[in-house]
């Protein structure tokens, strides 16, 4: 029997074609808003001594205001989360690009500690955390055959959008005093964030946006948080990034102070002080290493990938530990480094995706981006108590790489068969 081939309709190819062309825009816009919302985390370093000196409080008192950002940028994420899903990405990226930039608009006038803690702190804190959850989960829904890319792409922007903003900061901190630079500036990372929100769009229902998926995982689920917390994979990608960022986060929040003690801070390497030179390389890194591993994982497999990042990142810091008299290989392995931790804001966002499907992903995501806030807490006290109490880096990072190497085994030994078949078991049904 003769079957002549009928053509794809015109209407079908050119919505596949806009939708195609549309998911571009939409990463560059959800960039441009994780650029917007970077500046109260990545140059909070430059606004402490003008800000104790304004406030009369020690710096341990003013610390408390980063301490409150991150954790109710990180543990209120489910219910941001929840919130992006019923109303819609636009509306609430917007609202939080907006409170974010208004955070310092407010924290400009404040002239009390407990004012500080409420506003660059608190209003800063939930704003950055509604950008940040809802454009990861926004990207993956997009780019269902290329999560990694998408999602490492925007963390990016998070990581790595200060870059632009922290020398003019810097300048106009001494030119016009931190009252002033407060205010100017998050008037402009309000207007800015909230204009690039407002062509955020949910992709099309019919799939046209990501071409084919690879992964099966995204066509046989779509589970909803009570049902995937219910399920062991969960918590162990919970259980896994939760020990990266620890790990990671027990070097890096120390970093000036190890370097200090291993007498390579001052020592000049390619005509530049090394721990300067390190830190400029490591944000480099840190946000190369989102997209491009993101990447790998789309063509390789995301436990595959994070076997290999996971483990470099333990064997860099070991290599670290052991040359660390040396100036010019303290700089070049510290930027290893965090080329081996950063991933963990491409790899887990996506795997999590790929098991659980993209109707619930913010939500989903907004659960296990926990984990990061409980690295942190744990991450820079811990080494330092650790420290404290062995008068000595080695234990530090003995547990860092420790936590590295397990949690490297974990992804290819017991995460990759775990999801092969849970997501076997979902197509059955």
């Amino acid at each position: 029997m003769n079957t002549r081939l009928q053509p794809m309709a015109p209407g079908i190819e050119n919505a596949s074609t806009s939708a195609t062309h549309n998911r571009w825009i939409q990463l560059g816009l959800g960039l441009v808003c994780m650029m917007a919302i970077s500046s109260p985390q990545y140059v909070w370093t430059l606004m402490t001594k003008p800000l104790a000196a304004k406030l009369g409080i020690a710096l341990p008192e003013l610390q408390v205001t980063f301490s409150l950002l991150i954790i109710l940028q990180t543990f209120f994420s489910p219910f941001q989360g929840k919130l992006i899903d019923r109303f819609g990405p636009r509306t609430l990226i917007s609202f939080g690009t907006v409170m974010s930039g208004l955070s310092w608009v407010f924290a400009s006038q404040v002239q009390s500690a407990p004012m500080l803690y409420l506003t660059y702190g608190a209003i800063g804190g939930l704003g950055t955390g509604i950008v940040y959850v809802g454009v990861v989960g926004l990207m993956v829904r997009w780019f269902p055959a290329q999560r990694g890319f998408a999602a490492g792409a925007v963390a990016a922007g998070y990581g790595m959008g200060a870059i632009v903003t922290t020398f003019p900061i810097a300048a106009s901190l001494q030119a016009r005093g931190v009252e002033a630079t407060l205010w100017m500036f998050g008037i402009a990372f309000a207007v800015v964030g909230l204009l690039a929100s407002q062509g955020l769009r949910v992709p099309p229902a019919h799939g046209a946006a990501g071409g084919n998926v690879n992964d099966a995982g995204s066509a046989v689920a779509n589970l909803r948080p009570s049902q995937a917390l219910r399920t062991p994979i969960f918590w162990l990608m919970f259980a896994m990034m939760t020990m990266m960022s620890t790990s990671g986060l027990m070097v890096t929040s120390q970093m000036a102070t190890f370097a200090a003690d291993f007498g390579v801070t001052k020592v000049l390497v390619f005509g530049m002080a090394a721990l300067p030179l390190a830190l400029t390389i490591d944000r480099f890194t840190n946000g190369l290493t989102r997209p491009l591993f993101g990447w790998v994982s789309d063509r390789l497999g995301r436990e595959n990938t994070m076997f290999f990042a996971f483990a470099l990142e333990g064997i860099a810091m070991a290599l670290w530990l052991f040359t660390r008299d040396n100036a010019v290989l303290f700089v070049l392995l510290s930027g290893v480094v965090f080329f081996g931790w950063g991933e963990i804001f491409s790899l887990f966002p996506a795997t999590l995706t790929d098991t659980f499907g993209t109707r619930h992903a913010t939500e989903n995501y907004g659960w296990l981006y926990i984990s990061q806030g409980i690295g942190s807490i744990l991450g820079g006290p811990l080494a330092a108590l650790m420290h404290q109490h062995a008068g000595s880096w080695l234990p530090v990072f003995g547990a860092a790489i420790t936590l590295d190497i397990v949690t490297a085994v974990l992804a290819i030994a017991v995460l990759k068969p775990m999801r092969r078949r849970f997501l076997a078991a979902a197509q059955r049904f």
